[in-house]
């Protein structure tokens, strides 16, 4: 690859983030209906991307049945659990979410390039270090303590920041396993530069099924105002 190639391809990664940013930063402002339907048109479509993974990926038939049950069913409940909370937490809880998952993904990207060392599972995912499986954790524990205490979140401790680090890094595993199976380099071809939807929410799809649970059992709240 040159490197008119390689700029070209880095500024239309920068190009379709800004614009994915721009359509879930304004549905997740203005919450409800706007919300609910970026959520129900994005998680069909990442739902459309597991089961297409599953049927090329080489595996038995038993194991093929349980991921193509498991999928729908994990992005659904991912999906509501996102609009709970941001329906009963409110946008800036919703936020706390997204956040830790962001901020993962930049941490482990900055601290895997400055430090390297050891591969995290070379197997699945070469790039993956655990220098950047750490940064990204640290990275998500600043983002859960800053974002969450201004959301007001109460019954979890704002340190749940480093395991939904952790969860969202494992999420990335899972999908980075399941393309290697299917023998594929992206879950789809949907955003330019970037490949399929599920290659971008594959660690928050983990963290939102968690954490809205949590809410919707009551253990996630926020703090009454006066």
């Amino acid at each position: 690859m040159t490197a008119a190639s390689t700029k070209s391809d880095l500024w239309t990664r920068v190009g379709s983030a800004i614009v994915l940013f721009a359509i879930a930063g304004t549905a997740l402002w203005f919450g409800g209906i706007a919300f609910g339907l970026l959520l129900l048109v994005g998680g069909a479509l990442v739902v459309v991307e597991w089961l297409s993974l599953v049927r090329a990926m080489r595996l038995g038939g038993g194991a093929k049945a349980a991921l193509t049950l498991l999928g729908p069913v994990a992005i659904l409940g991912a999906m509501a659990g996102l609009w709970f909370i941001r329906d009963h937490l409110g946008m800036t809880a919703a936020l706390w979410v997204f956040g830790m998952v962001w901020a993962t993904d930049i941490g482990a990207y900055f601290a895997g390039r400055a430090f390297g060392g050891a591969r995290l599972a070379p197997a699945i995912s070469p790039s993956k270090t655990w220098s950047g499986l750490i940064g990204g954790m640290v990275a998500a524990l600043i983002a859960s303590a800053t974002i969450g205490d201004r959301a007001g979140i109460v019954g979890v401790p704002l340190w749940i920041g480093l395991f939904m680090g952790l969860l969202a890094q494992l999420g990335d595993l899972g999908e980075s396993w399941m393309k290697r199976r299917a023998g594929v380099k992206d879950s789809g071809r949907l955003i330019p530069g970037h490949g399929g939807l599920f290659d971008r929410v594959d660690g928050l799809l983990p963290v939102a099924l968690l954490l809205g649970a949590l809410a919707f059992a009551g253990a996630i709240a926020v703090r009454a105002v006066g």
